[in-house]
C-alpha cells in the first residue's frame, strides 16, 4: 500500500520564504541598532549650568592708598613795590663795516700775478681712431703703429682663451650665447668702466671677470698726452 503525504503537512515547504523574512528581520535590526543616536536631554544642561552658577570667583581685597593732595599755588602779594632804576648805562656805538662808494682800495692786483689752473678733462677716444693706441705687455718691441695695434688684439684674443671657464650652472641648465663687452683703458693704462650685454646674467658675469683680469698696459696717447680708450669686443660662449 502506497502511503500519500499532505502537501499542507510538509514542513519545508515555505522554509526559503521563511528564510527570506528572518534575513531581512535581522538586517533592518542591526541597521536601527547603527544609526541609533543619543542626544543629551535638557535636565543635564540644567545641572551643568546650576553648577556653573554656584561657583563664587573670590574679589581680592586690595589697600587703599589715600595721596595727599598737592600743594596750593603761591599767592600773589597785595602790594607791589617799584624800585627805580637810577644806574646809566654807557652806549657803546658801533661804527660799520660796510664800504661806500667814496672808499678807494689803494692795492691794485694785476691779472699776470693771478695763476689760472688749467683743468685737463680726460677724452674717451676709439680704439680705432687713437694716435697711440696701448701697449699690452709683450707687444713693447714693435715699431709701426699698425703692428701695435695687431699685437693688442692678439693678446687680448689669448688673454680671453686663457682664462676663459664655461659657468657649470650654465652649462648644466644648456645657456649659450654671445656676450658683447665694452670697457675703457684709462690714463695710467688699467681697465675700467666694464659693460656688458648678452643672454644671461652668468654669461656676463664670467665675460665680466675675464676682462677684469686684464693686466696693466701701456696707456694710448692722443696729442702727446695720456688719453682713456674705448675697446669693445664680442665673447661667445658655445657647448660643443
Amino acid at each position: 500500500m502506497e502511503v500519500k503525504k499532505n502537501p499542507k503537512a510538509d514542513l519545508n515547504r515555505n522554509s526559503g520564504l521563511y528564510f527570506v523574512i528572518g534575513l531581512t528581520i535581522v538586517l533592518f535590526a542591526t541597521w536601527r541598532m547603527l544609526e541609533h543616536k543619543t542626544y543629551v536631554s535638557d535636565e543635564e544642561f540644567v545641572n551643568v549650568l546650576n553648577v556653573m552658577d554656584e561657583m563664587d570667583e573670590e574679589v581680592p581685597i586690595t589697600e587703599l592708598i589715600k595721596t595727599p593732595p598737592p600743594p596750593p599755588p603761591p599767592t600773589t602779594p597785595d602790594v607791589i613795590e617799584v624800585v627805580e632804576d637810577m644806574e646809566e648805562v654807557e652806549e657803546t656805538i658801533i661804527e660799520s663795516t660796510e664800504s661806500s662808494q667814496d672808499t678807494f682800495v689803494e692795492e691794485v692786483v694785476s691779472v699776470d700775478d693771478v695763476d689760472v689752473g688749467e683743468e685737463e678733462e680726460e677724452i674717451l677716444v676709439p680704439f680705432a681712431v687713437i694716435e697711440n693706441v696701448p701697449v699690452f705687455p709683450g707687444c713693447e718691441n714693435l715699431g709701426s703703429e699698425a703692428e701695435r695695434k695687431a699685437c693688442f688684439n692678439r693678446k687680448i684674443q689669448e688673454h680671453i682663451q686663457k682664462n676663459f671657464n664655461y659657468p657649470k650652472t650654465a652649462l648644466e641648465m644648456g645657456i649659450s650665447g654671445r656676450v658683447f663687452v665694452q670697457f675703457e683703458i684709462d690714463g695710467t693704462g688699467k681697465v675700467s668702466g666694464i659693460r656688458k650685454r648678452g643672454p644671461d646674467r652668468l654669461l656676463e658675469e664670467e665675460a665680466v671677470r675675464i676682462i677684469a683680469s686684464l693686466p696693466q698696459m701701456k696707456p694710448g696717447m692722443q696729442r702727446g698726452r695720456p688719453a682713456k680708450v674705448g675697446y669693445s669686443i664680442p665673447i661667445n660662449f658655445m657647448m660643443q
